[in-house]
């Protein structure tokens, strides 16, 4: 049985509160307690606890992109002066990180010390265990904390040992800051009390963090470069000419192309093939340089064509196919719209697609965003045209030729133990796997390996609740006689949806040659 989680009691700081416990004491600053709440974990797991908030405050911050360690003292006598000496406690360790603002332009960064400190004495197990967190900004003379960060200088996470552990905030506020229970400092530290307490009752119960970014594109490029890319087409929203939402898909298909461009760098930095360039020109844009698929990408359903534009726009040669042109199209620059086209494809009888198609040529990169009725198909035509990888982000469940039901569609064979095959997927939810949705996931998952692709996966950070995306960068085949295999396990998919005889290409709405 599920242990149950405590409920978080936070109580506000009384000076007619005899349980409460005392005021922190340092010689050259004055500590006000804010607020505590029992500790529903024992003081050996608050070093675990605050490691969360010290290596990831965006957690708590939506204006804090991230934290980058500066440097490490492990020594006392290493510790900058600036850091409060506390009575009674040693200070045994502390880092200088740097605080990155989620928006450079209206927020500076900040840096700031870390520093963990245990008790003096330790004539006890639980002396021993670190239990104070103090958070000192580094802020010139006459300079300003921006925004994101509270009005101190000074900001204590303390666990007290006592019959009732508790946690408490403490502050050193700047003059003339407000702490009463309406201010923005105590509700900040609220927060963050909150934040302490789950923290600490996932360490204690061992949670398992199922949803892990930056498996295959690491946090700080993707992060960096996301910000670029957002400056550079966040005008897009203004000129938004469908009835979506712009806001949901121009940073959607803006966060896809970072993650693309990052990836495509890694995938082809060793290629020297001559890749399909736009022509698009510019200077002082480093992915200008970077490596490409030797034969572009193809936006396979790319609906609005806007994942389609932004890559263009940027340099990437590549086209966008779909059943009909949206309204979109019409609007977007000359260099854009040639490289989007009314299509539909008949996988079906394309079953030699390195002969028979011009854009899905060797060495193209597929994608499949949100693609619907394409999506299983993905894998297969990355197959059968020798691409050189793919992207797909699954939406609607479909099969090859309808709609995909649990209950009739078992996944393909996979490499290793099916568990163990699945937690590789990194499928988020509650860990079971038994919703239709994960079901479908796991199945697309096992029918790339059945394609000869080595299974990747990454949860996307984009703003969409189906930001799972499956990744074929490697083929799983060693020689020429694994690859044939491969290959005929594509040309037997296309030979059952045949005999089934249910599969229709949908008509193209418009003509092809308008676009």
């Amino acid at each position: 049985m599920a242990q149950q989680k405590f409920p978080f009691n936070p109580i506000p700081w009384s000076t007619t509160d005899d349980q409460a416990p005392e005021a922190l004491k340092s010689d050259n600053v004055t500590w006000a307690p804010l607020i505590r709440c029992p500790a529903v974990f024992p003081v050996q797991l608050f070093e675990t606890a605050i490691s969360q908030l010290v290596h990831h405050p965006e957690y708590n911050s939506t204006l804090i992109l991230r934290s980058e360690m500066v440097s490490e003292s492990i020594d006392e006598s290493q510790i900058s002066p600036i850091v409060p000496t506390i009575q009674g406690f040693t200070a045994r360790w502390s880092i200088r990180r740097r605080l990155l603002p989620r928006r450079p332009g209206r927020d500076a960064a900040l840096e700031q010390h870390c520093t963990l400190y245990g008790h003096t004495n330790t004539e006890s197990s639980e002396e021993m265990s670190p239990s104070i967190l103090v958070l000192t900004p580094i802020v010139d003379l006459g300079s300003s904390l921006p925004y994101y960060h509270p009005r101190v200088s000074h900001l204590a996470f303390r666990y007290v040992v006592s019959s009732v552990p508790m946690l408490q905030i403490e502050v050193v506020p700047l003059p003339e800051t407000p702490v009463d229970l309406n201010s923005r400092l105590y509700r900040t530290c609220l927060a963050l009390l909150e934040t302490l307490h789950r923290y600490g009752w996932g360490a204690m119960i061992h949670y398992k963090k199922r949803v892990i970014h930056d498996c295959i594109v690491p946090r700080e490029p993707y992060q960096d470069l996301y910000l670029v890319m957002r400056e550079r087409h966040k005008h897009l929203v203004n000129e938004w000419h469908e009835v979506t939402d712009p806001l949901k898909h121009v940073f959607e298909d803006i966060g896809i192309a970072t993650f693309l461009m990052l990836l495509w760098n890694d995938i082809y930095a060793s290629h020297e093939a001559e890749t399909e360039l736009s022509p698009v020109t510019s200077e002082g844009e480093p992915w200008r340089n970077w490596s490409r698929p030797p034969a572009g990408f193809v936006d396979m359903g790319c609906g609005n064509g806007l994942l389609t534009h932004i890559l263009v726009s940027e340099g990437y040669g590549g086209h966008g196919l779909d059943l009909r042109a949206r309204t979109s199209w019409a609007h977007y620059p000359e260099t854009t719209q040639s490289h989007l086209h009314v299509e539909a494809l008949d996988p079906t009888v394309l079953e030699d697609l390195e002969a028979s198609h011009r854009y899905l040529k060797p060495g193209v990169f597929l994608i499949g965003n949100h693609a619907d009725e394409l999506t299983p198909w993905i894998p297969v035509l990355s197959t059968l045209c020798s691409a050189s990888g793919y992207l797909s982000i699954p939406c609607c469940s479909w099969t090859f030729d309808m709609r995909y039901e649990r209950s009739k569609c078992t996944p393909y064979p996979v490499p290793t133990p099916y568990d163990e095959f699945v937690d590789g997927l990194n499928l988020g939810g509650d860990g079971s796997n038994t919703s239709a949705y994960s079901m479908y996931r796991i199945w697309l998952a096992s029918l790339s390996h059945h394609c000869g692709w080595k299974v990747e996966s990454e949860t996307l950070r984009i703003p969409s609740t189906r930001n799972w995306a499956l990744v074929g960068r490697v083929q799983t085949w060693k020689d020429d006689e694994d690859a044939q295999t491969s290959r005929e396990n594509v040309k037997a998919i296309i030979d059952n949806v045949k005999g089934r005889g249910i599969f229709k290409t949908r008509t193209p709405e418009g003509k092809a040659s308008e676009h």
